[in-house]
């Protein structure tokens, strides 16, 4: 049986797909996306898919985290995304298998000024790279990264999983996590996006139906 949280980020993908179908091509990836609006409004929202990734994660070992708007999917916000946020914990020796991962699925690496990367494990030790595949785009980051107040570190031990059909496992932030998370970046997306999981805390049926 699938866990709701994937049903829902199944679903919350294949509305993004769909909405993103006919509209024009702007050049603009998650890296250019409004505070607002979010990168629902880039191309990366065009074919998004984060499970080639996920579950090519899952395979080679990888223990990450799922933040950003994926995570809030899972837990239930009704906001479409475009990209997929990962946390891991930069432990070096955990980098080979990640930079497996990443290559499995084609993907190409960046640094935050947008230079290329190669696909190594050592460009996984920088506080964040971003990355591109054929299903998502987003990025990827380490403890290192600088997150306000918040000890980061702490986030992984408190994630939540997911199991999927075969055995996939989807490591996600908790709510409480994602919304200090949302708060101490403080753009409107991320404010009014801990606003609405905050208001699941006051509805005894939880998050609505999707």
């Amino acid at each position: 049986m699938i866990d709701e949280p994937l049903e829902r980020l199944r679903s919350a993908a294949r509305r993004a797909r769909e909405l993103a179908r006919n509209r024009a091509i702007t050049g603009l990836g998650h890296q250019d996306a409004d505070d607002d609006v979010g990168t629902i409004g880039t191309d990366d929202a065009l074919g998004f898919d984060p499970f080639p990734l996920l579950e090519a994660l899952h395979r080679n070992g990888v223990r990450v985290v799922v933040i950003g708007q994926v995570a809030g999917i899972m837990h239930g916000s009704t906001e479409l995304t475009g990209d997929l946020d990962l946390l891991w914990d930069g432990v070096p020796a955990h980098a080979p298998a990640l930079a497996d991962a990443f290559t499995s699925v084609n993907a190409q690496l960046a640094d935050e000024q947008g230079e290329p990367l190669a696909t190594h494990a050592a460009s996984f030790l920088r506080p964040k790279v971003q990355f591109t595949s054929p299903g998502a785009g987003g990025d990827c980051c380490t403890p290192a990264l600088p997150w306000g107040d918040l000890h980061v570190r702490e986030l992984l031990d408190r994630a939540i999983t997911a199991v999927g059909p075969g055995g996939l496992e989807v490591r996600y932030v908790s709510r409480e996590d994602l919304i200090g998370m949302r708060r101490a970046i403080g753009r409107p997306k991320d404010l009014r996006r801990a606003d609405e999981l905050d208001s699941f805390a006051s509805n005894a049926y939880g998050p609505p139906p999707r």
